[in-house]
């Protein structure tokens, strides 16, 4: 019912910027909260940002706070995570998902069994 598609993934230096995109298609109404995942080899999927349909709500992981921005722009269903002050600790498979139940504890923003659409993923990879 929904496809996710991540785009912008690519190589770059430490301490450099990059902007994934997450375009999203389908039946997009149903969609409440986005996030982005991000999974390197041998590593659990972890948990990066979040972000409410109105944008108001935003959850970031610890280790990206300061450094990431999660936006969403509706009118062209696309969300976006703006990556600044890049680590290598940052190279993973960057997932986007979404979420159709609606959640008020930021709780549920951070855990990936609680969202149903998922994006195929795109490779970042940070040369130190």
């Amino acid at each position: 019912q929904v496809q996710l598609v991540e785009t912008g993934g690519g190589l770059v230096q430490a301490g450099g910027s990059l902007r994934v995109s997450c375009a999203a298609s389908g039946r997009t109404s149903s969609v409440y909260r986005m996030a982005w995942f991000r999974q390197a080899p041998g590593k659990e999927r972890e948990f990066v940002a979040a972000i409410s349909y109105s944008g108001g709500t935003i959850t970031y992981a610890d280790s990206v706070k300061g450094r990431f921005t999660i936006s969403r722009d509706n009118a062209k269903n696309t969300v976006y995570l703006q990556m600044d002050s890049l680590k290598p600790e940052d190279t993973a498979v960057y997932y986007c998902a979404g979420q159709r139940t609606y959640y008020s504890d930021a709780y549920y923003a951070r855990n990936a069994l609680h969202y149903e659409y998922w994006g195929q993923g795109t490779q970042v990879t940070v040369s130190s």
